[in-house]
């Protein structure tokens, strides 16, 4: 039987696997999981806690972790308990220091408390708020991967993207970014393999790419 290395594909904040639907990692070299958000324990529950929670779904050794977004600190967060091939990041950050100031601000005061999560729990009911054809494009995307709505998570994920502690940067790490990323500003990104024009939302839109550079950093 030949060996097929392991990926563990962790969707960013609120998403499901669906965001990975455009990845085209070949099937011979690569066995392909599938991880989904759980649900908090609590909204005290800590990031560590719940990454120690979420290796219960990986069951083979010498993985590699690939998360987007808030997916990507989470698989970070899991790596710290598993012995990882690699552990590869998307539209993320490595270190508290990458996260953008205005994140930061956010955190004085807890100002996170007060963020609108309603407007994703209930998204059908907002979106039809939505006026012109760019929007209403937008609003069709958002309704088909954000699939994670249970308020307590999502107040719980944002609270904990934007306290999370990571000073230094974990082995064996890739980090893939979007030079056009708007939430995790290139700008406070070091060491990253760029992907010109990537937005936040690059898993959609430049998956070939980075299927490329996925394939091209796992092989030896």
């Amino acid at each position: 039987m030949t060996y097929k290395i392991p990926i563990y594909l962790m969707p960013g904040l609120a998403a499901g696997p669906e965001i990975f639907e455009n990845l085209s990692l070949s099937k011979e070299k690569y066995e392909i999981h599938y991880l989904k958000w759980k649900k908090p324990l609590d909204l005290e529950e800590t990031i560590s806690n719940y990454a120690m929670r979420m290796c219960e779904e990986v069951k083979k050794e010498n993985p590699v972790l690939v998360g987007v977004s808030f997916g990507g600190i989470l698989v970070q967060e899991m790596s710290k308990f598993l012995h990882c091939k690699k552990v590869i990041i998307i539209s993320s950050v490595k270190t508290t220091d990458e996260l953008p100031k205005r994140f930061k601000v956010a955190t004085f005061g807890n100002l996170y408390k007060i963020f609108p999560t309603k407007i994703i729990s209930h998204f059908e009911d907002f979106s039809r708020f939505f006026i012109g054809k760019t929007l209403q494009k937008r609003a069709l995307i958002y309704k088909k991967y954000l699939s994670e709505r249970n308020e307590t998570y999502l107040k719980w994920a944002i609270k904990n993207v934007l306290k999370w502690q990571q000073q230094e940067i974990i082995e064996n790490l890739i980090h893939i970014h979007g030079v056009e990323d708007k939430i995790f500003p290139i700008n406070n990104i070091k060491n990253a393999i760029e992907i010109e024009n990537g937005t936040h939302i690059m898993i959609l839109n430049k998956a070939k790419k980075i299927s490329e550079i996925i394939d091209k950093s796992l092989t030896f």
